[in-house]
């Protein structure tokens, strides 16, 4: 199964447009926050597809949760906006929230810094922002789950 990670939007929801045009054979679709408004639309555009979502540091009205857990083919998926752990200054809150819900993959933004790390058999990443990268152009994440196991990739914009 495909799934589309975005995060950061903050007001550019063209582009989270073009990505999920671009990735029709995504079954899920994970926004991590900074804007919620951006991706609600789209839950209706794409019925096809499962969204989950978070609210974010500048989504101060938003009663969404802060973090959130699902299961994907049998691989349980952390996803969170990450100002709440920290992860500006350490990944250590969130291996371990993740080893505690004894999750494979822990997607996370907040940075606008698009990132992916292999650590204590599960993965961390990082989409980057769609809108603001930090590091170069903006990009989204794209994680395929098979059965022959877990491949994530970042992809530019």
């Amino acid at each position: 199964m495909r799934i589309v990670v975005i995060s950061d939007s903050h007001g550019k929801s063209g582009a989270i447009d073009k990505i999920l045009a671009s990735q029709p054979d995504a079954k899920a679709v994970f926004f991590l926050g900074d804007c919620v408004r951006d991706i609600e639309d789209f839950e209706f555009l794409y019925s096809d597809k499962t969204f989950y979502a978070v609210s974010g540091n500048c989504d101060y009205n938003s009663f969404l949760p802060s973090t959130g857990l699902a299961s994907i083919d049998g691989v349980r998926i952390f996803y969170t906006h990450g100002h709440t752990l920290n992860v500006k200054y350490t990944k250590e809150h969130l291996l371990k929230t993740l080893k505690q819900n004894d999750c494979k993959i822990g997607l996370y933004g907040h940075t606008h810094i698009s990132d992916i790390v292999y650590e204590d058999g599960v993965y961390l990443v990082n989409p980057g922002s769609v809108s603001r990268s930090r590091n170069g152009r903006e990009s989204y994440a794209v994680i395929d789950i098979t059965e022959k196991g877990i491949m994530p990739i970042i992809i530019t914009i």
